[in-house]
């Protein structure tokens, strides 16, 4: 009789982690859920969260309507992370692999490759770029050198993986808060107060300038659900730990979103249409130094999780790169982005954080109902994640009809739908049209057969790590029958 394997990996931090987008056996499940408020708290400490606050000036925001809105966008946005992170203890697979249940193997690869690699990397790229700039305004150094130091640091934590990136996210815990509590109090001692009426460019004033502003806090957030099982995925999987598990991730996002939210809400009103660095710089005036350096800082503990998470994407997409080749395109990748977008940061912030929320949102909906409503919850199907003969399910139906039915509604500097245009005053609707279009087709379709199967035998249909595969069956019609 043998006892219980021993852990290849545990809970070792100064070791590689040997693991990448496969299932995590029970016997290298470790760690606390309290660790998720760290994770998460940490990485909300951070500067774009600030300057999505700046935008309530021009929105014409009154102090309190901003700070409502802000609130309401993180209760949302943070319960929604809560319960993607609750799905990884409960699975013990990245979030980008959980998605092949609604959308099918392959099905998963388009909404994959936007939501999480061109998402993720869009997301290091900001945080690298306002951390290169606090470093460059407090030392003198060329950003472009500032950037590529802060992104070499960043791929070797995240080279080392999930124990380290748990760890150093507890330690920045502690270093950062200290350091934006200073922030906050330089904000309300010498920030301008209330905002004042301004039309924001492509915006609206009143309820519908109210709505896109508090949905850009839940965008913001949702943008990290995709990513949210990455680092629940080694818990215990029991009730209590998936359950304190969702608890803790939660809390940490709202307290990091609403407080630094309002922060940059009482910043904002005399630091909008200026860099947001230079702006801090000049607000912060004696304190700037600890001020820039909490900037820089803080862009380790978001970028953390966008390098790791979006290394485990290109696996998932199936490029046959290893778990540590695939940190370091993405890397390379996010320093290419970031040397374009070093200029007007702030606007192209706000449209990328549009675009990306537009296809995250019907995404993030269809993997919770399938986890809630469509199986998604029973650790005995894991292994169907898995298996390429699941070519397409109708999840990927639901998913490109939300962004579709979404399209008229964009309000974006870099494109504005008809019905946003017709309606300003009706703020941006986009995600929430993605979202629920995304809801009803789902709920109608899922219990129909299968989109597209391939039926070649157990072997043939399942996943082997580190080759380049492609479905070799046709599409199938809906009623199931033998192999094509």
């Amino acid at each position: 009789m043998t006892g219980p394997a021993a852990p290849v990996y545990g809970d070792a931090i100064a070791k590689v982690e040997p693991f990448g987008t496969g299932h995590i056996p029970d016997h290298e499940r470790h760690g606390t859920p309290r660790s998720q408020f760290f994770v998460w708290f940490a990485a909300g400490l951070n500067f774009p969260i600030v300057v999505l606050g700046f935008a309530a000036t021009g929105f014409g925001l009154s102090l309190g309507a901003a700070i409502v809105a802000i609130l309401l966008g993180a209760l949302v946005g943070s319960a929604l992370v809560a319960m993607m992170s609750r799905m990884g203890v409960r699975l013990g697979v990245p979030q980008q692999v959980q998605a092949r249940g609604p959308l099918g193997y392959y099905g998963n690869f388009l909404p994959v490759a936007y939501v999480n690699v061109f998402a993720g990397i869009g997301w290091a790229a900001v945080t690298a770029i306002l951390g290169g700039k606090a470093f460059a305004e407090l030392t003198g150094v060329p950003f472009w050198l500032c950037a590529l130091a802060l992104l070499a640091l960043q791929a070797a934590v995240c080279v080392y993986g999930y124990n380290m990136i748990n760890s150093l996210q507890r330690v920045l815990a502690y270093v950062l808060t200290p350091l934006f509590v200073l922030i906050t109090v330089v904000a309300l001692v010498r920030g301008g107060g209330a905002a004042h009426p301004a039309r924001h460019p492509g915006g609206s004033l009143g309820a519908g300038g109210w709505i896109t502003f508090a949905g850009w806090f839940l965008a913001f957030l949702v943008a990290w659900a995709p990513f949210a099982s990455d680092y629940s995925r080694y818990l215990p999987d029991t009730p209590e730990v998936a359950r304190r598990a969702a608890w803790y991730t939660g809390l940490g996002n709202f307290v990091t979103i609403s407080w630094l939210g309002t922060v940059g809400v009482l910043v904002g009103s005399g630091a909008h249409g200026a860099d947001p660095i230079v702006a801090l710089h000049r607000l912060a005036g004696p304190f700037a130094a600890p001020a820039l350096i909490a900037i820089a800082v803080s862009a380790f503990a978001q970028n953390f999780l966008n390098i790791y998470g979006s290394a485990l994407s290109l696996q998932t997409l199936r490029v046959p790169v290893s778990r540590v080749g695939a940190v370091v395109c993405v890397s390379l990748l996010t320093y290419g982005v970031v040397l374009w977008g070093a200029a007007g940061t702030e606007a192209k912030f706000v449209s990328f954080l549009n675009l990306t929320t537009y296809f995250i949102a019907p995404f993030v909906t269809v993997l919770i109902l399938h986890y809630l409503r469509g199986g998604g919850s029973d650790s005995r199907r894991v292994g169907e994640l898995y298996d390429r003969g699941r070519v397409l399910e109708w999840g990927i139906v639901a998913w490109a009809g939300g962004v579709l039915a979404a399209v008229p509604f964009w309000s974006s500097r870099l494109y504005t739908g008809p019905l946003a245009a017709a309606h300003p005053g009706w703020g941006d609707l986009s995600m929430f049209v993605a979202a629920a279009v995304a809801a009803v087709l789902y709920l109608a379709l899922h219990r129909l057969p299968p989109l597209w199967t391939c039926d070649r035998g157990p072997s043939e249909n399942r996943e082997a790590p580190g080759q380049w595969l492609k479905p070799r069956c046709a599409a199938r019609d809906s009623n199931p029958g033998p192999a094509d």
